[in-house]
């Protein structure tokens, strides 16, 4: 299942450079601990193997091995790690002397499947030198094994075997090929392998209160009202006791009023223009909105999932015109919790596409907007906190009209200035406790709403990750899809040329990323790309034939297929550039053209993790693209022209027996 975005792949010069899509390392399950015992570090060794990674495989199990833990099993994988993605040219004396070495230690195992399979490896090492009339016996055996042990011999020895044994195993291996290259779901689950993990949760807290300055300055503002308003009432007392009283009871029941139903007023309507300001200032005023590629990265994710989640009833420029307020808002808060991680969009596109779908589901529910009926008083609740400061105000001029008509001029002047610092106090006291309620109202609510917002996403987090796990491919399965596509391109050039395994000298894949590509590997193993380009050399008696293509890794469709066909003398030399910071680049030139410049790979110091170290990758990497294989056979074609066919012939290949 696709998280619904789409991937434009844009046509590119051959050697031109296009940026990454997307990088991807996910965390190994392949680990072993220093102090691992034998057994484990074999284990290891085996996922290692399986995973693509022999080089890694052969450290590995032959620790264990050093170790004492050998017995068929063990010795099996080992031989398997030795021989796979090599030629047999490619192993040293050194390598040979060890297979020979372990071939006679046979006899100590004791008897199973293991043993017959180890077996079965030798005696195939032991015919790449005899006839094709006396395989047959061989044969026979490798096919009476069981498939788990004859599946990963005829994988492994892929360049080992040649001439006619691999003719008689090409119609087997082709099948299994056929049969396994969609299995699991391939085409469903592939696109997971390349989605980044995503970045955990987060949402923004509520802000700090200003509730105690507040509180603090409403002590004093109210102490002083109380003391302005008791000295007016009492001039206005000792003017008229009957009407101040009735005045001072009407003046409390009013301010009281004015209190109750101006309080939620005052707070909803001084909420609306903070929301209003900050939004501005988010909006406007903000880098985190205007001035960082991070940000319009996200702001650009924003726009593409409010267009593909769009509520029934609406196009999606409408529906992106309809709610562009909410996604300044979004896309100012993201960019606030994420900047600083210094994070891929990618990672966080989860969050993204979770509020695009929660807004179109709010709308469907007819709660977009909620806030906005709740942030409005009722009409009766304005009109009586009016009408409560309307009678206070009357109030207020009838107890000092009651001054003025018992009082001379010093009493009146008196009252006059109570009066105004009656009035000042009062308005702010009024102010200072409406803050510090406001604040306080403010502070729990918007603590709620972190809550139910941070579960929400929590929740929504949880269920992509768990997707994520059980939809991504294992190693395994990416590596046995790409050895299938590899078999299938390799058996449809021999169709084409019409070639059969006895016509070839040699050949070798080198498999390199057709840009634009995503890639994704685990910790301590190779990259994978989205999109392959698939470069084959078929090496025969008259010369070397060369076919490329570009493979789209989920599916497997295949385009922009070029052939090309010259003589060995025509392959005047071969290079190769490392640049740290760009990758590796295989030169090939021919006499009779321009040097077709080659990226192998692309760097990737830069994506590593503390504990990998950068050469060990590297050479891992160029193994899994058959780089290595392919540069020293088109180096040797390259020096030697025809001395190079006749010691590789293989037809001249030593006898395993003689490496002893």
């Amino acid at each position: 299942m696709n998280d619904g975005s789409s991937v434009t792949h844009n046509s590119a010069a051959y050697g031109s450079t296009v940026g990454i899509q997307a990088e991807v390392v996910h965390n190994s399950t392949v680990n072993v601990h220093p102090d691992a015992s034998p057994q484990e570090k074999y284990k290891v060794g085996v996922r290692f193997l399986e995973d693509g990674v022999p080089s890694r495989a052969r450290d590995m199990i032959s620790d264990a091995i050093a170790h004492g833990h050998d017995n068929a099993e063990v010795r099996f994988h080992w031989v398997l790690a030795m021989l796979s993605a090599r030629a047999y040219h490619d192993l040293s004396t050194e390598e040979l002397q060890r297979l020979h070495h372990a071939s006679g230690l046979i006899e100590t195992y004791a008897e199973g499947e293991w043993k017959d399979a180890l077996r079965v490896a030798f005696e195939l090492l032991e015919m790449l030198s005899t006839a094709d009339g006396e395989t047959g016996r061989v044969l026979e055996q490798l096919r009476a094994l069981p498939p788990r042990q004859s599946g990963v011999i005829l994988r492994h020895l892929d360049l080992v075997l040649t001439g006619g044994l691999k003719d008689s195993l090409w119609a087997e291996y082709r099948e299994r090929a056929e049969a396994a290259r969609f299995d699991n779901y391939r085409a469903q689950r592939v696109w997971a392998y390349f989605e980044p993990d995503p970045i955990g949760p987060r949402a923004l807290p509520p802000r700090p209160s200003t509730a105690a300055a507040a509180q603090a300055a409403l002590r004093v503002r109210a102490g002083l009202f109380v003391a302005v308003t008791a000295f007016l009432w009492i001039l206005a007392l000792v003017a008229d006791p009957a009407a101040a009283a009735i005045e001072l009871v009407v003046a409390l029941g009013a301010g009281l009023t004015a209190a109750h139903f101006g309080r939620r007023w005052w707070y909803q309507e001084h909420q609306l223009k903070a929301k209003k300001r900050e939004s501005h200032i988010r909006h406007w005023g903000d880098p985190a909105s205007t001035g960082d590629g991070f940000t319009n990265r996200v702001r650009h994710s924003f726009d593409h999932y409010f267009s593909t989640r769009v509520p029934y009833g609406f196009a999606p420029h409408e529906w992106l015109g309809y709610t562009v307020h909410i996604r300044n808002s979004l896309v100012a808060e993201i960019a606030l919790l994420y900047r600083e991680s210094r994070i891929n969009v990618d990672r966080v596109n989860w969050l993204i596409r979770y509020l695009a779908e929660d807004a179109r589901d709010r709308h469907n529910k007819g709660t977009l907007f909620d806030h906005r009926h709740q942030n409005q008083t009722p009409a009766a609740a304005k009109v009586l906190c009016v009408a409560a400061l309307i009678a206070l105000g009357i109030t207020t001029l009838a107890l000092l009209g009651a001054v003025a008509a018992g009082a001379d001029a010093s009493q009146m002047l008196l009252a006059i200035l109570a009066l105004s610092g009656a009035v000042w106090s009062g308005c702010a006291a009024a102010s200072s406790w409406l803050e510090a309620r406001g604040e306080e109202h403010r502070l729990a609510e918007e603590t709620q709403e972190y809550q139910e917002r941070l579960t929400a996403r929590q929740v929504a987090y949880q269920n992509w990750k768990s997707f994520l796990d059980s939809t991504r491919p294992s190693e395994l399965e990416m590596e046995t899809w790409l050895t299938c596509d590899k078999t299938l391109f390799v058996d449809e050039a021999l169709r084409h040329y019409q070639l059969t395994w006895r016509d070839l000298i040699t050949h070798t894949i080198l498999m390199t990323p057709a840009r634009p590509y995503k890639r994704g590997r685990v910790k301590g193993g190779p990259w994978r790309y989205s999109r392959y380009s698939f470069r084959l050399f078929l090496v025969t008696q008259d010369g070397i034939r060369e076919i490329s293509t570009e493979f789209d890794f989920s599916d497997a469709k295949r385009g922009n297929e070029q052939r090309s066909n010259y003589r060995f003398d025509a392959l005047s030399s071969v290079q190769v550039t490392e640049r740290t910071h760009v990758g590796y680049d295989l030169e090939l030139v021919l006499t009779n053209g321009p040097a077709r410049n080659i990226r192998v790979k692309d760097a990737d110091t830069h994506q590593l993790a503390p504990d990998e170290n950068a050469q060990e990758i590297a050479e891992i990497n160029l193994n899994s693209a058959g780089f290595i294989h392919t540069f020293r056979l088109l180096e040797g074609i390259a020096a030697d022209g025809k001395g190079w066919l006749e010691r590789n012939n293989p037809n001249n290949l030593p006898s395993f027996r003689a490496a002893d």
